[in-house]
């Protein structure tokens, strides 16, 4: 199967995944109890009003038929308004999400950074101080949430050590730079502005930290695992036999093949970051999608309910798709050129 192929089937899989999932989510939002045109309008707005608002919504209409008009809007880029900010769905996706990708993509880069580097060396220096300890930080930070670590940290770092910023995204004396992408750090490189990104910057640490250490420890506990296994493999003596140097078997012959399945997990977490990020961004007051459509589930906005959540769904797509390409990549049985 080659490259073309490949990904062809995997963008098709995808479409079904997508239109699945659309469904589902569809069908759940109008079931739950409660009307979303009484609640948007309160309880003292007269029924005309109400009447008149589920008409627009087309919630007088058969399921299928509210569907089918959801549907068209969607593939046109038309996601309806929302019931909360009296804005189009759309522009606050446009508004809320950069936010949430900027703190899923740094506590990302934290999480496969570290999980490799405390894996590996917990897998070098097995039944040594060193391994005891990083299985000790990693039991700990696995039983440990992400909002139970982010209160920690904003009473850490908030009152009685205040020395990095914890609320918001950057500091209300510091000029926020030209929206390009979204993503303050990145936009604030992009025009120079140094201040705005090291502001950011500091913004970013321990919001991304709390989300970060749980998978980052389950991680390098599956890298760890995979590397001490690999130790005992016959190829492995074969090339420490030849003498080659300890720090490229590491790096070449041991860490390579074990990231194979801890890179499928890497992908999922990465993924989840977004979803599991709406106790961090309110705790720390974050700006992003995942608080924005918690807000509109507890409202039962249904328009943004939708729209955020086939958000997720196309990142976790993506998400998988660039995660078999990895492990096509590390897996020589899986070569792209040959047989998927």
């Amino acid at each position: 199967m080659n490259l073309r192929t490949f990904l062809m089937k995997r963008l098709m899989l995808s479409i079904f995944v997508i239109v699945g999932l659309s469904i589902v989510i569809f069908v759940i939002s109008r079931v739950v109890p409660g009307d979303p045109a009484r609640m948007a309008l309160g309880s003292k707005a007269p029924q005309f009003a109400v009447d008149a608002l589920r008409q627009e919504m087309y919630l007088d209409k058969p399921l299928i038929s509210q569907y089918v008009y959801w549907a068209k809007g969607v593939v046109t880029g038309d996601l309806g308004k929302s019931l909360i900010t009296k804005r189009a769905v759309l522009e606050d996706v446009q508004e809320f999400l950069p936010a949430t990708l900027e703190l899923a993509l740094f506590a990302g880069v934290i999480m496969v950074l570290f999980s490799i580097i405390f894996g590996a060396l917990a897998a070098k220096y097995r039944d040594t101080w060193i391994d005891t300890l990083i299985r000790i930080m990693a039991y700990s930070g696995v039983a440990m949430p992400s909002f139970v670590l982010a209160v920690l940290f904003l009473l850490l770092f908030g009152y009685i050590w205040p020395i990095i910023p914890v609320l918001g995204r950057l500091s209300t004396d510091v000029l926020p730079p030209p929206s390009l992408t979204g993503l303050i750090t990145i936009d604030s490189l992009l025009t120079g502005n140094l201040a705005a990104f090291w502001d950011g910057f500091k913004h970013l640490i321990l919001p991304s930290l709390a989300l970060a250490i749980g998978p980052l420890f389950q991680e390098a506990r599956l890298i760890r695992s995979a590397m001490t296994d690999n130790m005992n493999k016959d190829y492995v003596t074969a090339v420490t036999g030849y003498g080659i140097p300890s720090r490229i078997i590491m790096r070449k012959y041991l860490l390579k093949p074990s990231l194979i399945p801890a890179v499928s997990v890497m992908g999922l977490d990465l993924a989840a970051l977004m979803g599991n990020a709406f106790l961090v961004e309110v705790i720390f007051n974050w700006p992003g999608i995942s608080r924005y459509g918690m807000n509109a589930m507890l409202q039962k906005d249904l328009n943004a309910i939708s729209a955020v959540i086939i958000v997720f769904g196309c990142i976790f797509v993506l998400v998988n798709i660039i995660v078999d390409f990895i492990v096509a990549y590390l897996d020589p049985r899986i070569r792209l050129g040959g047989k998927i």
